[in-house]
């Protein structure tokens, strides 16, 4: 893809609690009085992709009277609720754990079943589809969770996954470079100070140059070193409202939640 036709090159994403948080938040944005211009909108919720994904994508055009630096650049925002939010760290997670670009539509047939399969159960617990198909979406799951171990996975890949982000020093951060090694199921979160960009961006380079198959490193802004946690959980492998849905879901009738 050319850098000229990627419309999120600059982004940003609300996850809010409910389906109608994510229309009172749409509806805010493209009423309110910003200057930038709304070039693009696509419902994934009431049109999830093939892949099961859904959220509300808005693509601005950039404007600005007093610095015109940016005009005309693309800026996509992102609407979840929570639940969407985790089937899609979900997916990122179980992709980088298998080595699969199931995030890209990539990877065995099974898991890209599998997970278009739970979106579509968790739409009929959100509410936006009908619950006459839950019965039989239900069934399906359970037999493709036991082949899988989806949940066995993904429990054991929580519970190894460490990061040493206690560090006292790292409450003066203001840059963070995570570097997820999923073949040794280890995170390193390394800090640096406000006045030390330079430093973190030539380790990121560094990082990115010499990068192996199953190592990913992003270099992020955050007030915290537990803000990490939040924004990326998919780095720390917290699947836990994932699995707690799904244990949900598939359990026996007569035992939900």
């Amino acid at each position: 893809m050319r850098l000229t036709q990627m419309q999120d090159i600059g982004g940003c994403r609300a996850v809010v609690s409910t389906l109608a948080d994510v229309q009172a938040l749409r509806d805010a944005l493209k009423s309110s009085r910003i200057k930038h211009r709304l070039v693009n909108e696509k419902d994934y919720i009431t049109a999830p992709k093939e892949d099961g994904y859904r959220g509300i994508h808005l693509v601005y055009r950039y404007m600005s009277d007093r610095k015109e630096t940016y005009n005309n650049h693309s800026v996509e925002i992102q609407i979840r609720t929570n639940l969407q939010h985790a089937w899609a760290t979900a997916v990122e997670t179980v992709g980088t754990l298998i080595g699969q670009g199931l995030k890209a539509d990539q990877g065995e047939k099974v898991w890209l079943d599998f997970f278009a399969l739970v979106s579509a159960a968790f739409a009929i617990r959100e509410g936006v589809d009908g619950p006459d198909e839950l019965r039989d979406v239900q069934a399906a799951l359970r037999v493709m969770e036991r082949d899988l171990h989806v949940i066995d996975r993904l429990t054991a890949f929580q519970r190894v996954m460490k990061a040493a982000v206690a560090d006292p020093e790292r409450r003066l951060a203001a840059y963070f470079l995570m570097v997820l090694d999923a073949p040794n199921e280890e995170v390193t979160v390394l800090s640096y100070a406000a006045n030390e960009f330079d430093r973190a961006t030539a380790e990121y380079k560094r990082v990115e140059e010499a990068a192996r198959p199953g190592v990913d490193a992003v270099l992020v802004v955050a007030d915290s070193a537990h803000a990490l946690r939040i924004a990326y959980p998919n780095y720390f492998g917290d699947t836990s409202l994932f699995i707690a849905e799904l244990q949900n879901i598939i359990a026996p009738i007569g035992l939900h939640a």
